[in-house]
């Protein structure tokens, strides 16, 4: 599947799976809420305690699973990830761009910036980036 048309199925949605792997090589799922541009970077806040978390810090290798209107109409992004230190203060970059991503995917402001933020280092967010480089799947239909 041409990579650009598979970005902009994915682009239009923002629910996915994302597949990562364990130590063993066996794969670790996790749903996810993400936010992709229109070149196909991903952005998704985590947690730093996470597994996917963990998992891709030791291994930047991943996979974004995106279903449609059926279950038969889906992608499977195939990339790498990186992911920023976790957010260490209410007024960090971090920080910033959780509130970003956070505006983005919502479409409104959050009712509590302050309280938002300080939440987000508490909860030892992190952005992960991800970056496809295939796709595979099926979008009929």
């Amino acid at each position: 599947m041409e990579l650009a048309r598979a970005v902009d199925f994915a682009q239009a949605r923002h629910q996915g799976v994302l597949i990562t792997l364990r130590r063993d090589g066996r794969p670790q799922v996790s749903n996810i809420i993400y936010l992709m541009d229109p070149a196909g970077a991903t952005r998704v806040s985590v947690t730093e305690t996470r597994a996917k978390t963990k998992n891709l810090r030791r291994d930047h290798r991943a996979v974004l699973y995106v279903v449609g209107d059926s279950f038969w109409q889906y992608v499977v992004l195939d990339g790498t990830a990186l992911l920023s230190p976790p957010a260490a203060s209410p007024d960090d970059a971090v920080a910033d761009e959780l509130v970003e991503i956070y505006r983005r995917i919502r479409g409104e402001d959050h009712p509590d910036w302050d309280d938002y933020r300080r939440a987000m280092v508490a909860e030892q967010r992190v952005v992960l980036s991800f970056r496809p480089a295939s796709a595979t799947g099926m979008l009929a239909s």
